[in-house]
């Protein structure tokens, strides 16, 4: 069998290692492509970084040309153009929701609006279509507020406003705004700011509407420790997550992942793929910040360490509408995922970076332990290099999530390092303080 991943960052390998590693497992015999991959993808699949991602009629030669069985769609930007509908009329098999069902992630207010007809929870929150109007919103809210892109923005259309009414408070959100509006992803969606413990949510959904939910887990979206500083794609992630207990995982199936699969259906919209709900739990109540529709980044990295259920199998199971027939089995072990950033991410990342191959290599072979990549290439000289924002994602599992957060740092800048390396301190850290206070309670 031929798989064919599009995507090239460290959600793809994950996804790609997952397939690979269970099909050897199973005896089966697959044979993986990815475009355009990246430096790890390559070691486990043909890549091939010269195709355009969104010039579909290409895509479809290629993928008869190569025979290709299934293809599994990984980044949010060619759902959003419509890659899904496009190879899928050329007979294709492609896993994800068309351009009309990924209006989920691609469109905030699409998706609010939606909600709010269906009274799934979630912030209120007002638009704005121009400056003048957000800020009047930002103000009315006490300066604490979410202000949102209404389009896709790389996971960096998020900012955050925590009350401060300085001049420096006020220069950063208006600067943020106006990039909405000048770079035309707006209009601006300004939510009240929810305070709680947030998670991810994700599932499978096939064509009948049926959905299988994923272990729970909790990205960090923040540069910085403490969730400071600027937005980011994702730092690190954990799976599974204490925050959602067995009765949150029913509280979030009745009131957001079915409610939404059904609303979309009354719109004529079958949604097929991965459904990502960004939750804040607050008051023990689960609210909505966001639907992906496509498995989160960094999150797919623990997730795939964790399942043991075949990907491809589920993936198959999904587009003929048999989602019922699959148990999904998961390894009993936490896992915990760091990004390792290179210099000048979120803003400008210094590219062409070396990573020494001889550590890579050392980190691969220690048990528990896999290093995913994601902005990777090889340059002229054949090394290995820096080719975007967030570089590797160095993913643990052990016993215990303590155990698997203290495999993970124990690499990183000792066996692996490269200049202007930067990373969080403190994933998994709020959740074990977190699981702590919750033990406290049960004790007093």
């Amino acid at each position: 069998m031929k798989v064919l991943i599009i995507g090239g960052g460290g959600r793809e390998h994950a996804i790609g290692w997952q397939i690979d590693n269970t099909s050897k497992g199973a005896g089966e015999k697959i044979k993986l492509f990815a475009i355009p991959g990246n430096a790890g993808i390559a070691q486990i699949a043909e890549c091939y970084p010269c195709l355009d991602v969104a010039n579909f009629p290409d895509l479809a030669n290629f993928a008869k040309e190569k025979e290709i069985d299934n293809i599994i769609v990984g980044p949010e930007y060619p759902l959003s153009i419509g890659i899904v509908d496009a190879l899928s009329a050329h007979g294709l098999h492609v896993f994800g929701p068309t351009a009309e069902a990924a209006q989920i992630e691609s469109s905030k207010f699409f998706v609010k609006r939606l909600m709010k007809k269906k009274g799934i929870p979630t912030a209120d929150y007002d638009v704005a279509y121009n400056l003048d109007e957000a800020i009047g919103f930002v103000k009315n809210r006490g300066y604490h507020c979410a202000i949102k892109a209404d389009k896709l923005c790389n996971g960096k259309g998020v900012f955050i406003c925590k009350g401060e009414d300085s001049k420096e408070a006020a220069d950063l959100f208006i600067r943020f705004i106006r990039m909405i509006f000048e770079t035309r992803i707006g209009p601006a969606i300004i939510e009240d700011l929810l305070i709680g413990e947030e998670a991810s949510f994700m599932a499978f959904v096939d064509k009948n509407g049926f959905i299988l939910p994923m272990e729970p887990s909790k990205d960090h979206k923040h540069l910085l420790d403490g969730d400071n500083g600027p937005m980011t794609g994702g730092m690190g992630a954990i799976s599974p997550t204490p925050i959602i207990t067995r009765e949150m995982h029913d509280k979030i199936m009745k009131k957001i992942m079915h409610p939404i699969v059904e609303a979309m259906r009354e719109q004529g919209i079958n949604y097929t793929g991965i459904l990502y709900a960004g939750l804040m739990i607050v008051e023990n109540e689960p609210l909505v910040l966001e639907f992906n529709a496509r498995f989160g980044d960094p999150e797919t990295q623990p997730l795939m360490v964790r399942l043991e259920t075949p990907l491809l199998e589920i993936t198959r199971k999904s587009l003929q509408g048999r989602l019922h027939e699959v148990k999904l089995d998961w390894d009993k072990r936490s896992a915990a995922c760091v990004v390792l950033c290179a210099e000048g991410y979120p803003g400008k990342p210094i590219l062409g970076t070396p990573i020494s191959s001889d550590d890579l290599y050392l980190a691969s072979d220690i048990p528990g332990l896999e290093v995913f990549h994601a902005g990777t290439t090889r340059d002229e000289q054949d090394r290995i290099v820096t080719s975007g924002g967030r570089v590797l994602g160095v993913t643990a599992l052990d016993n215990y999530l303590e155990c698997s957060i203290t495999k993970a740092y124990k690499l990183i800048g000792t066996i692996l390092k490269f200049e202007g390396m930067q990373y969080r301190k403190d994933i998994g850290l709020h959740v074990q303080e977190f699981l702590k206070t919750r033990m406290k309670n049960f004790t007093a």
